[in-house]
């Protein structure tokens, strides 16, 4: 952050956002308790909605929040929210007879969309992970492997490397594999490629298996050669099978995430040649976004094309990995511009996303700053992950004893 900023300070602010603001509206209001699991939909005043499905995405990223909270907090009310959350996942959305997790389910556990999106399972993957890493749950580590194994089968290109989109309910590929009416129906996409990124480096730390090792140095290698475009500094999103790009647009948010996970992933993977390349991507990723992707208020805007913003309206996500992407940047080269644009970005947050009347974030501020009443607190994308992930990233960054990169 900002040099000249109090540590101490913005540690306290850190985790009393996530203490006290963030994680207590998901033990509090996101718990379904009539028919278990979490609520479909609750809306920024609280009203739910459990006929809007379930979605799996929710339920992996819930795990992955309180799982990765407790392990570095240790609060019991913590664990018992991850428990919950596991018993949810394995039980709820595990498919028993074809293996994988279900993309969508109703709120008695029935599945509405049997799909096995590859995305998906890369988050079972990080929840998994994440809960074992916190637990010792050796069943945690089996489903988690169960998905890696699903995943190398079913999803995993020989030919040109990389992972293709989503499977049926059988593990057949998909004639539409597209994650929302938003995407384009592609082969492969940056977005399932940087999850699976984040998931294997999740499952490497608690599963040392060479072939687990050698498919995370491919994805690294993947991310350097066809999906982040030198010449502009940002990703490209939408591949055909051979890594043709299919789209011009860019998503500041990931160009944002995907440089420190990427540095994550190679640190964890342990190659000082891939390390050292990772850092220079992530650099060359902050410094586009900091030059493309900030608003005149400190905010990042969602996504543009060539002709210009494609979305001026700002959603939750891309600010929380904002924060921790400029201030890995700033570690990585002691330039204070990204510590400003760290700093500045979370001042924003604070003054602007934090709902301090009934909690959490809103997930989505309309162009005049308003909150957006159709994007939920809660719903089968809103979730707790990335801002919960931030607080947890800036108490370990801002801690005097940590060692520095």
């Amino acid at each position: 952050m900002d040099q000249t900023t109090n540590t101490p300070k913005l540690r306290e602010q850190f985790r009393d956002e996530l203490t006290q603001n963030i994680l207590p509206f998901w033990m509090t209001h996101a718990i379904d308790k009539s028919n278990g699991g979490l609520h479909g939909s609750v809306a920024n005043d609280l009203q739910i909605d459990n006929k809007v499905p379930r979605s799996a995405i929710l339920s992996a990223r819930v795990l992955w929040t309180f799982s990765a909270a407790y392990g570095q907090l240790r609060d019991p009310a913590y664990l018992t929210m991850a428990k919950r959350q596991f018993e949810d996942l394995k039980h709820t959305f595990w498919d028993a007879q074809h293996g994988g997790l279900y993309w969508l389910v109703d709120r008695h556990g029935a599945a509405v969309s049997d799909r096995k999106h590859h995305y998906a399972q890369a988050f079972g993957i990080y929840g998994l992970s994440a809960f074992y890493r916190a637990t010792g749950d050796a069943e945690s580590l089996d489903l988690a492997q169960q998905l890696f194994e699903l995943l190398e089968r079913h999803a995993f290109d020989p030919n040109h490397g990389g992972y293709f989109e989503g499977s049926t309910r059988d593990w057949k590929p998909l004639e539409d594999a597209r994650l929302s009416d938003r995407d384009l129906d592609s082969k492969k996409s940056m977005n399932t490629m940087l999850h699976l990124l984040e998931a294997y480096t999740s499952l490497l730390r608690i599963w040392d298996d060479a072939r687990l090792r050698m498919q995370l140095d491919a994805i690294i290698r993947m991310f350097a050669d066809h999906i982040i475009d030198r010449s502009s500094g940002h990703m490209l999103l939408f591949f055909d099978e051979r890594w043709q790009s299919l789209s011009k647009h860019v998503s500041f948010g990931h160009d944002i995430e995907a440089s420190w996970l990427l540095q994550e992933a190679a640190e964890a993977n342990g190659d000082a040649k891939q390390v050292g390349q990772a850092k220079q991507l992530a650099v060359l990723l902050a410094r586009a976004v900091l030059r493309d992707g900030l608003d005149h208020d400190g905010s990042l805007f969602s996504e543009a094309t060539p002709q210009g913003m494609l979305d001026e309206g700002k959603d939750w996500w891309p600010q929380a990995e904002a924060v921790v992407g400029f201030h890995n940047a700033f570690e990585l080269t002691g330039d204070p511009s990204f510590a400003q644009a760290a700093f500045r970005c979370w001042k924003y947050v604070q003054e602007q996303f934090v709902d301090r009347t009934h909690g959490d974030w809103f997930k989505r501020l309309d162009l005049d700053g308003t909150p957006d009443p159709l994007r939920h607190k809660s719903g089968p994308w809103e979730c707790p992950y990335h801002h919960s992930r931030m607080c947890l990233e800036m108490l370990n960054r801002l801690d005097s004893s940590r060692e520095r990169v």
